[in-house]
């Protein structure tokens, strides 16, 4: 944590392979944990052909906005919920913009059959409205530490992560966008972050990252999805454990053209128009159906409580 004033992102920049390779050091069975969830999706992509989940999951979300007045504090209830729009016409594939998506790439959108809804009731029981404001001095945080996610560091402390999403809204350091946790993370940490400046459209929200899409891709990672191109440093050898979607360099950032090709991957190239590549808000568009098994496979292997 800082008391920086966060840097406007002008490329979009996650920290969620940071963050793991964090707890591969710093959490002795998270290793494990995470070959289990790994080894669960591959017996499923053997053994099951289609979505392993019957019907739709809906998700309860707890949003931590952590910040004064004039940060984080600013994003009224009314940005919250448009954030909650979004993700659910992101998630099953009614977003307006999907009709942009090159035509060699409709074949492989899908609705990933997950919803979020924000709780109605607390760990206690109690109604509420789903958002936990936390006035804080803190002006910025940072991933390497998660000290938003703690009370005693000027941040929230998780909701149970067994029963709901947590999602903190703060000021993040570097020109951070956001991160996640992968599923098999410690509880008391797991959840998204992202900075108040990318929170759904309008009112706190700044271009390039001010339709929503933050939130979309980060949980993305939630659900155990990797960015498109593998994070193999532009190597052509990383993999993101989908078939589906094409071989990738690197990420694509700005607002690339039709068609983007690297890795031989000719003649449509990457996928750029997908939710888990690095393009503006208004470039990304889709989950493909083999996203969408990936996270179907991890909710039933990490996440069984959702949805039962």
């Amino acid at each position: 944590m800082t008391t920086d004033v966060p840097e406007l992102p002008q490329v979009r920049n996650c920290a969620t392979d940071q963050v793991h390779d964090r707890l591969l050091r710093e959490v002795p069975d998270y290793a494990a944990s995470r070959v289990a969830v790994e080894n669960a999706y591959f017996f499923a992509s053997e053994e099951f052909d289609g979505v392993p989940r019957i019907g739709v999951t809906t998700i309860p979300v707890v949003v931590h906005i952590v910040g004064g007045p004039d940060r984080a504090g600013a994003v009224t209830d009314e940005q919250v919920a448009n954030q909650i729009d979004i993700l659910n016409a992101d998630y099953s594939a009614s977003n307006p913009d999907m009709k942009s998506v090159p035509e060699p790439f409709q074949g492989l959108i899908a609705d990933t059959q997950i919803r979020f809804v924000l709780a109605d009731l607390d760990p206690d029981g109690l109604a509420t409205s789903g958002i936990n404001r936390v006035a804080s001095e803190v002006v910025t945080f940072s991933a390497d530490d998660d000290a938003v996610k703690f009370a005693p560091t000027g941040g929230a402390d998780a909701w149970p992560a067994e029963r709901y999403l947590n999602l903190w809204i703060c000021g993040l350091a570097g020109g951070l966008l956001g991160y996640a946790q992968f599923p098999g993370g410690p509880p008391e940490t797991d959840g998204v972050v992202i900075t108040y400046t990318a929170v759904g459209t309008g009112g706190t929200a700044k271009a390039p990252f001010d339709l929503g899409r933050t939130a979309t891709h980060e949980i993305g990672h939630w659900l155990n999805l990797r960015h498109i191109w593998g994070d193999d440093d532009t190597g052509c050898s990383g993999s993101d454990f989908v078939d589906d979607t094409p071989n990738a360099a690197g990420p694509n950032t700005g607002m690339p053209t039709f068609p983007s090709i690297s890795c031989n991957n000719g003649p449509t190239g990457d996928l750029f128009v997908n939710y888990m590549d690095y393009t503006d808000d208004a470039g990304m568009m889709m989950f493909t159906a083999g996203q969408a098994f990936r996270m179907q496979a991890a909710l039933d292997a990490a996440r069984p409580t959702f949805g039962a």
